[in-house]
């Protein structure tokens, strides 16, 4: 059972200040693209499960850096994928390379990927999905708000995914597939590897809202749905054109139900939760890294969710990493323990060589 919305009203009031410290859980900052080769080339791709190509959508910066525009009935709108090929990739055209996806923060774009030099790798393909302002990474509840269709899950599982399989040339199997985030996309990540470990075998996630049963991470989710985060930032300190823009407002209850744990009315929550142990126990055979700083207000919560994560997999009896960097200063000079890519962009760096190592090794 819902409470009234006067109640739901109330939890708002009483959580914005919570949820404003904690909304940079989702940011990740956009970053713009590479300057555009000479002669850009790419692979033609054909349309497939359910992804129809918009015609003049594609941007090619080179014949390995691109970008594809499609549609699909579980996401309304057009949607960007970006792609980075090895390149060596046109070289060898019997090889099959192993690909990384990676799911940006909100209220992020794919190019924020360029952000991060690591995933523009010699040994793998990378592919970045458009995960939405506030997608969560998520079959959204409510099918009738005004995004319209949000069905980011399956987009990614059962149409991306495939898409990329059919048009390049993949190693497709789970030991040479890794799914990766940051922000929102770690949670993303981290519940991608859980729901279908039959696809990846490797995952990371990076200062993810790993833990749904946090006080702070519900509302997080809630101040997304609600574009919250803008109007604290106008009232604030926020310089005009320099606030998060999360998009239209929906119902609190639009991704994930209600988030009150009354009456098992918070189940859909608790059936997502990365951080829960049934879900965690998915992950037996599943190389599992987890980053997160420990140095501002946003990264003590993401702390706090991958200690969580790591001790409850320690105690399944599932092998994985955490990196708790902290303050920074173990991971990289200019990494301040801050949520954001001077701390993100290094931590790719120390993941990407073992994850291509570990390709390596499966074949």
């Amino acid at each position: 059972m819902t409470p009234p919305k006067s109640r739901a009203r109330r939890l708002t009031r009483r959580t914005v200040s919570t949820a404003a410290a904690a909304v940079a859980v989702l940011g990740a900052l956009s970053v713009p693209p590479a300057h555009a080769d000479a002669v850009p080339q790419a692979p033609v791709f054909r349309d497939g499960f359910g992804l129809t190509q918009v015609a003049d959508g594609s941007v090619v910066r080179s014949g390995t850096d691109f970008t594809l525009t499609v549609t699909s009935a579980e996401v309304a709108g057009p949607h960007r994928i970006r792609v980075f090929l090895p390149s060596g990739y046109a070289d060898d055209p019997d090889r099959r390379w192993p690909v990384t996806y990676f799911l940006h923060g909100g209220p992020g774009t794919v190019d924020d990927a360029a952000g991060v030099p690591a995933l523009r790798s010699e040994e793998m393909i990378t592919v970045v999905p458009d995960g939405g302002r506030k997608g969560w990474y998520a079959d959204w509840v409510m099918r009738n708000t005004a995004l319209g269709a949000a069905n980011w899950e399956t987009f990614h599982l059962d149409q991306v995914v495939p898409f990329i399989d059919a048009n390049l040339r993949t190693a497709p199997d789970r030991d040479h597939r890794a799914v990766s985030g940051l922000s929102m996309g770690g949670s993303g990540a981290l519940h991608y590897a859980e729901a279908r470990p039959d696809l990846f075998g490797h995952v990371a996630a990076l200062s993810g809202g790993l833990d749904f049963s946090m006080a702070e991470v519900r509302a997080a989710v809630l101040a997304t749905e609600l574009n919250l985060p803008g109007a604290w930032c106008a009232l604030g300190s926020g310089t005009p054109g320099s606030c998060a823009d999360y998009g239209p407002y929906v119902d609190s209850d639009a991704i994930f139900g209600s988030p009150y744990p009354v009456f098992d009315a918070d189940r859909v929550w608790k059936a997502y939760d990365p951080a829960a142990p049934t879900n965690l126990s998915r992950l037996a055979g599943t190389a599992v890294t987890l980053y997160t700083g420990d140095n501002d207000l946003i990264e003590g919560y993401t702390a706090r969710a991958a200690r969580t994560v790591a001790s409850r997999l320690k105690q399944l009896g599932v092998p994985s990493r955490l990196v708790d960097y902290g303050n920074g200063a173990s991971l990289d000079p200019a990494c301040t323990g801050n949520h954001s890519y001077t701390c993100w962009a290094p931590a790719f760096a120390d993941w990407v060589p073992r994850l291509t190592a570990a390709f390596a090794s499966a074949s």
